[in-house]
C-alpha cells in the first residue's frame, strides 16, 4: 500500500501549496496542443472504478531554482515528488473547462535521482454526482523545455492497485451522492510505489490516450484544458478532540486528542466513538501496526440517530448525545497485513463530527498508533469584525462561518456530507456571506462562470453545476440573474458581469415563452422549487399553483429578474433590452396586483383563487417593489404577525428578513432568529438544512448562514449604494443594542462603523475607505459621508 501520507507531509504541503498558485503559464500552452499526452494504465477498463499509480524517475544535474509543471487527471489525483505531496486536484469543473493546476516542483527536487509519482483514482459509476468524467487519465506538462523531461508519455509506467474496492451506501436511504468509501486489503496492496528505489520492472508502460488540448484548439473534444481559476485548498492539521465511548477495549484518557497508542488484543472486537466536537471536512489518517488480517472499519457521521424507522422516519435528537443512539454513515474499511508503521489516509476528505472505529482482530493484537484529521477547504480568510458584547451574536457568527466554510471547497456546495453540489439558490446566499466575511470573490466568479457554462440550448441554467446528471430548477435561473446583480452591486468588476448579460437574456427569453398576454407565467416547466415547505398546496418544495398553471411567486420572481436585468442593461448592456425588460416588469406589476392582491386581507395570495397565502409570496412582493413605503410597512407587519401565512424555512428567511427590514422592522432583527437559537439548543455546530431539526437530513447547509450577512448589512447597516460598491449606504438597525462596532471588507479597503449611546445621544463614527463616499441613514434622516473619518452626534 502507498502509506498515503504521514502527518508531516500534510503540514509541509500546507506551508508550500499556496506559494504555487500564481505561476506564469507559458503562452504556447494556452493556445496550442501540449507535447505531453494523457496517459492511463495499460489493459485496464477505462471507465471502471480503480486506484492507479503512475511514476517516472528523472535525473537532474543540479537542484533547480524553479521547475514549473501543469498537472491534471480524471477523476482525481495526488501528486508526489520524492514521497512528498505537492498537489491535489483537479478542481472540479466539466469537460469543456477541465482544470489543471500549476505547481513549482523545485522545493521538492534535488540533484541526482528524483521520483515523480501520482496516485489517480476513478470512482467509475460510484463517483460523486459533482464529478464529471470521461475516463481514467493523467497528464503532466512542463512549462518550458527545461521541465519537459517530466511530460507524461509512454516512458511513464502505470499500474492499478487491485487492493482497493468501493463501499457504497451510508446506512440509511436519503438522497446521498457524494461518492463511495474505500475498502483496502493491505495483504494484496502495492507498497512503496512512490519510493525512488521501488522496483517497477513488472509494471507496464502507460498507454497514451490523446495529446493535451487547451480549450479552443482544433481538437474540440476530450478534456478541454484551462488553468484553474482558484487557489489551492487549505490544509491544516486537526486533532480529534474526544473519545465518547469504548466497548471491548480499555483506552488511555489522552486518546485521541494527543498521539497515543491503543492496543486491541487478539481475537477481540472493539468499538470506539470519537467526537471532533464540531462538524468538519478533513482527510482522516489512521496509523497502525501489526494485527495480521484484522478488520478496521472507519465510519463518519454528522450526528447519531435516535431512530432510523418508524412513523416519523429517522430522528436525530440532540447532536451532543451519544448514549443509546444509532451510528450509521459513510464508511472506509481496511484489512491489516500485520506490518508495522502502516498509514491510511482517505483518498478524498470526509465530513464528520463523529467517527466510529470498529476493529476486529484475529490471532495478533493490533496497535492504533494515531488517528487525526487534516482540515481542508477553500482558503477563505475571515476579514470582518463585530463587537457587541453579546456572546450569542458571536456564537451565531462562528457557527455560520463554519457552515459557510464547510460548504466551500473547490466549488460552493449545498452540503458537504450528502451532495457536494453547487446549486444556484444556495450559492447566491453563500456568495454574499463570502463578500461580507472575507472579501475574497474568486470562488464567486468561479461559480458564476460555471452556472453560465451550464446553460442549456433553450436558455436556462442547470440548477447545479458541475453535475453529471443534468437537473433543471427553472426558478434557480431567475436567482442566477439575482446573483449577477448582487455581484455587479458589490464588486468593482462590471466587465465580468457585462460578459454574462447575453446569458441572462437567454434565461429571460426562455421564461418569455411561457408568459401569457398579460405577462403572467403559465405552466412553467421543470422543477419550480421555492422552499422546503410542508403545507397545504405545496408540492415537493414548489409553491401552490392555480388550476390554470399560474403562481404568484413565479410571476413575482420573474418581475424582479426583469427589474434587475433592466438595471444592468441600462448601465452596461443594450438600451433596447433595458427598455424591453422595464416594460415587461411594469406589465407584470399591474397583472400581479390585479390577480393576487386581496384587499380584505391586505396580502398577496399564492394563487388567483386567493385561498392560500405565504410569507414567501409576500416577501418577494415587498422586495420587488409592489408597494409604496406605507404599504411596505403594513405588509412587513403582516409578515411578522399573521400566523395564517405559510412560514419560510431557514433558507427562505434570507428573503423574509430583508423584506421585513425594508418594511421598517429591522430594529427587531435579533428577535427573528429563533430557528438559529433552536439549532444551538439541539447541539448543532453548523446550520441545518431545514427547520425540522429532529428529522432533517443535512446538518450543514450554508443557505442558512444569512445571519453572517445581516449582522453586518442589517444591524451594523453597511450596504452597497451603487454598482461596484462605489458608494456606501450605512443604515444601522440597533434595536436594544447600546454599543457596537465593526469592520466590513470593501473592494477599496474596509468600512469601519462604531455606534455608542451616550447620555441619550448616539455617538456615531464611520470610516470609509479611499475613493468612496456614501450616506448615513438614521430614522428617515440622511447624512452625507465623505472618504475617511465621519463623526456624528444624533
Amino acid at each position: 500500500m502507498k502509506a498515503v501520507l504521514k502527518g508531516f507531509f500534510f503540514i509541509a504541503f500546507l506551508l508550500l501549496i499556496n506559494t504555487t498558485f500564481a505561476q506564469t503559464i507559458n503562452p504556447a500552452l494556452l493556445h496550442g496542443p501540449w507535447k505531453a499526452s494523457w496517459i492511463t494504465a495499460a489493459d485496464e477498463a477505462p471507465r471502471d472504478y480503480g486506484v492507479y499509480y503512475f511514476r517516472k524517475n528523472i535525473e537532474l544535474s543540479t537542484k533547480p531554482s524553479t521547475f514549473v509543471v501543469h498537472v491534471s487527471a480524471d477523476n482525481r489525483y495526488k501528486l508526489y515528488v520524492n514521497q512528498k505531496l505537492v498537489s491535489l486536484g483537479p478542481a472540479r469543473s466539466d469537460t469543456y473547462y477541465w482544470n489543471y493546476e500549476t505547481v513549482d516542483l523545485a522545493p521538492y527536487l534535488s540533484s541526482g535521482k528524483n521520483i515523480i509519482a501520482a496516485e489517480v483514482w476513478n470512482d467509475g459509476d460510484y463517483r460523486p454526482e459533482a464529478q464529471i468524467s470521461l475516463q481514467t487519465g493523467f497528464i503532466m506538462q512542463g512549462d518550458t523545455p527545461t521541465e519537459e523531461i517530466i511530460n507524461t508519455n509512454k516512458t511513464w509506467k502505470g499500474i492499478r492497485d487491485k487492493a482497493f474496492k468501493p463501499i457504497t451506501g451510508i446506512g440509511w436511504h436519503p438522497y446521498y451522492v457524494a461518492g463511495p468509501g474505500e475498502r483496502l486489503d493491505l495483504n494484496v496492496s502495492i507498497k512503496g510505489w512512490d519510493k525512488p528505489d521501488f522496483d517497477d520492472s513488472a509494471w507496464k508502460n502507460a498507454t497514451r490516450i490523446d495529446a493535451g488540448n487547451p480549450k479552443g484548439t482544433v481538437n474540440a473534444f476530450g478534456w478541454m484544458l484551462v488553468p484553474t481559476p482558484i487557489p489551492s485548498m487549505e490544509m491544516k492539521l486537526q486533532r480529534i478532540e474526544k473519545l465518547r465511548k469504548a466497548d471491548g477495549v480499555t483506552v488511555p484518557s489522552s486518546f485521541p486528542a494527543t498521539q497515543t497508542a491503543v492496543t486491541i488484543p487478539a481475537n477481540t472486537t472493539a468499538t470506539l466513538i470519537l467526537d471532533q466536537t464540531y462538524l468538519t471536512n478533513a482527510f482522516v489518517t489512521l496509523n497502525f501496526s501489526k494485527g495480521k488480517n484484522a478488520g478496521i472499519g472507519i465510519s463518519y457521521t454528522e450526528s447519531l440517530f435516535t431512530t432510523l424507522t418508524g412513523p416519523g422516519g429517522h430522528a436525530k435528537g440532540n447532536r451532543n448525545d451519544v448514549d443509546g443512539k444509532i451510528f450509521v454513515g459513510r464508511r472506509d474499511s481496511i484489512i491489516s497485513d500485520g506490518a508495522s508503521g502502516n498509514s491510511f489516509t482517505t483518498l478524498t476528505w470526509r465530513t464528520f463530527r463523529y467517527i466510529e472505529l470498529k476493529i476486529t482482530t484475529q490471532n495478533e493484537p493490533l496497535v492504533i498508533d494515531d488517528i487525526y484529521g487534516t482540515f481542508t477547504g477553500y482558503p477563505f480568510q475571515m476579514n470582518v469584525k463585530l463587537e457587541t458584547g453579546n456572546p450569542e451574536i458571536q456564537q451565531m457568527l462562528d457557527i455560520g462561518w463554519r457552515t459557510a466554510r464547510l460548504c466551500a471547497v473547490e466549488t460552493y456546495m449545498d452540503c458537504p456530507y450528502y451532495e457536494q453540489l453547487q446549486y444556484v439558490g444556495d450559492t447566491r446566499i453563500q456568495a454574499l456571506v463570502s463578500f461580507y466575511n472575507s472579501g475574497d470573490d474568486r470562488l464567486v466568479r468561479n461559480a458564476i462562470n460555471q452556472m453560465d457554462h451550464s446553460r442549456l440550448a433553450e436558455g436556462i441554467t442547470l440548477s447545479r453545476h458541475p453535475s453529471f446528471s443534468p437537473q433543471v430548477i427553472s426558478t434557480f435561473s431567475l436567482w442566477y440573474i439575482g446573483m449577477l446583480h448582487d455581484y455587479w452591486m458589490y464588486r468593482p468588476d462590471s466587465l465580468f458581469i457585462k460578459d454574462k448579460l447575453a446569458g441572462a437574456r437567454d434565461v429571460l427569453n426562455f421564461f418569455a415563452k411561457y408568459q401569457q398576454a398579460d405577462g403572467s407565467l403559465k405552466n412553467t416547466p421543470y422543477w419550480t422549487f421555492v422552499d422546503w415547505v410542508n403545507d397545504k398546496g405545496w408540492d415537493f418544495g414548489q409553491a401552490p399553483k392555480s388550476a390554470k398553471g399560474t403562481s404568484a411567486i413565479l410571476d413575482l420572481q420573474l418581475m424582479w429578474a426583469y427589474q434587475q436585468a433592466a438595471q444592468m442593461e441600462a448601465k452596461m448592456g443594450m438600451p433596447v433590452f433595458a427598455a424591453m425588460y422595464k416594460a415587461k416588469a411594469t406589465q407584470l406589476k399591474a397583472t400581479i396586483q390585479r390577480k393576487y392582491w386581496d384587499a380584505g386581507k391586505k396580502l398577496y395570495a399564492d394563487t388567483e383563487d386567493k385561498q392560500l397565502f405565504s410569507q414567501h409570496t409576500n416577501s418577494i412582493a415587498l422586495l420587488a417593489g409592489m408597494l409604496n413605503s406605507n404599504g411596505e410597512h403594513d405588509l412587513a407587519l403582516k409578515l411578522l404577525n399573521d400566523t395564517s401565512l405559510t412560514k419560510c424555512t431557514i433558507y427562505f428567511k434570507y428573503y423574509l428578513h430583508q423584506a421585513m427590514t425594508k418594511g421598517g422592522l429591522g430594529d427587531d432583527y435579533l428577535n427573528w432568529l429563533s430557528i438559529w437559537r433552536d439549532n444551538i439548543k439541539m447541539g448543532l455546530t453548523t446550520w441545518a438544512e431545514i427547520s425540522d431539526l429532529d428529522h432533517n437530513r443535512s446538518d450543514c447547509h450554508a443557505w442558512g448562514a444569512s445571519p453572517n450577512i445581516e449582522f453586518y448589512r442589517t444591524i451594523l447597516g453597511v450596504d452597497t449604494y451603487a454598482p461596484g460598491f462605489s458608494k456606501i449606504k450605512i443604515e444601522p438597525h440597533l434595536g436594544s443594542i447600546k454599543n457596537i462596532s465593526g469592520e466590513v471588507p470593501h473592494p477599496n479597503g474596509k468600512v469601519v462603523a462604531k455606534y455608542a449611546l451616550v447620555n441619550g445621544k448616539w455617538n456615531v463614527n464611520v470610516n470609509l475607505p479611499k475613493n468612496t463616499t456614501g450616506i448615513f441613514v438614521w430614522k428617515g434622516k440622511t447624512f452625507q459621508l465623505k472618504t475617511g473619518s465621519n463623526n456624528l452626534m444624533i
